[in-house]
């Protein structure tokens, strides 16, 4: 598989509409500058990696699934959908965790750092792809809004 499939399938490819501006990394991938800034994943830290070689700005654990959902997944492709379902829950229950990954966004490009040997089944893709839903919403929240304000105008002449 050529490196650049390899981070297509790796950034979550299901999504219909990709937003470029949310990416995954494996840990042993190299930073590059194309990455912007870089966010470590992952509940655990992963083996073998030093922190001045994974050149993240900052490690969010707490956005990692939690370590019974975490367990109960194994990177099972067959509960691949049950646990996006399961994780997604665990997300919009904590948005506060989530909301500086989407300012992030927001801002430029966020490469999601993971260390799982699975590349195409864990956490950082299903988070890539709860993100880019994410924004998409917010995108059309006040599109929504003023076509619904135009509506009401047509409708008071």
């Amino acid at each position: 598989m050529t490196a650049k499939k390899r981070a297509a399938t790796a950034g979550g490819g299901g999504d219909r509409a990709r937003d470029e501006r949310i990416r995954c990394k494996h840990v042993r991938e190299p930073a590059a500058a194309e990455d912007g800034a870089r966010f470590l994943v992952d509940r655990l830290w992963p083996r073998g990696v030093r922190k001045e070689d994974l050149h993240v700005r900052a490690w969010l654990r707490d956005l990692a699934p939690s370590d019974e959902l975490r367990r109960w997944f194994g990177h099972d492709p067959a509960r691949w959908a049950e646990f996006q379902k399961r994780y997604f829950a665990e997300l919009a229950r904590n948005p506060e965790v989530v909301e500086p990954l989407l300012e992030a966004a927001r801002a430029g490009v966020v490469t999601l750092v993971f260390g799982a040997s699975e590349r195409e089944h864990n956490n950082a893709v299903a988070l890539a792809s709860y993100l880019r839903r994410r924004l998409r919403t917010k995108a059309k929240a006040p599109a929504k809004k003023r076509a619904a304000a135009a509506r009401a105008r047509r409708a008071a002449r």
